[in-house]
């Protein structure tokens, strides 16, 4: 089956995630590589693409980052936005409604990441265009589905948004970035129902 991943799509997926279960926009945990990849990084300006409940959003403005937050669902925002007001972060998240497609950030970065996210556009395509927006000597973070036999049958994602680590780290150019890591973990999460088959790549841009 072949997913759209438009506004539409989105809006659906959140409204069903939004009183508990894997989709949940309430209580996740920001992502585990964030801290693992982020950690010593000097705060700056941050963009994360398709944010989703803000978790790892809210993460770095609690660090100290400046963070501008972008999802194509005005749902998940709002909710979002809610989190980042208890979590006392809320002067330092930008809450952005963008098709990430079309979109595009006023100015470069010190880190652009994105956990996750499926647009409309092809997943690599899409994983180019973001790293577009990272400064020089900034930092790019992509968290993706790995492909495995049987996307797109339970709970693995369908085929056209998952990707390997080789596939991401082979679209940077070595003349403008070194890639710090490219990995592929399996790790489980409570309530998710089954094994995460995670992609990590990190890269800085070189100066």
């Amino acid at each position: 089956m072949t997913h759209g991943f438009d506004k539409d799509y989105w809006e659906r997926h959140w409204r069903q995630g939004r009183d508990g279960g894997p989709g949940s926009m309430g209580g996740n945990p920001p992502n585990p590589y964030l801290a693992r990849e982020i950690d010593g990084l000097t705060p700056g300006t941050a963009l994360d693409a398709g944010c989703g409940g803000g978790a790892e959003a809210i993460w770095l403005a609690s660090h100290g980052w400046e963070v501008t937050a972008a999802d194509i669902s005005s749902e998940v925002l709002a909710r979002a936005a809610d989190r980042a007001e208890a979590s006392g972060a809320a002067e330092r998240v930008r809450w952005v409604e963008a098709d990430l497609g079309v979109w595009s950030p006023d100015t470069r970065l010190d880190l652009v990441m994105t956990h996750y996210a499926h647009p409309a556009m092809p997943q690599l395509e899409f994983y180019d265009r973001i790293a577009g927006w990272v400064a020089p000597g900034g930092t790019l973070l992509i968290v993706g589905h790995l492909h495995v036999a049987g996307s797109g049958h339970g709970h693995h994602p369908p085929e056209e948004a998952s990707v390997t680590s080789a596939a991401v780290a082979a679209r940077l150019d070595d003349s403008e970035w070194e890639i710090v890591t490219a990995e592929e973990h399996v790790r489980t999460r409570s309530g998710h129902g089954g094994p995460l088959h995670d992609v990590v790549v990190r890269a800085v841009r070189r100066r």
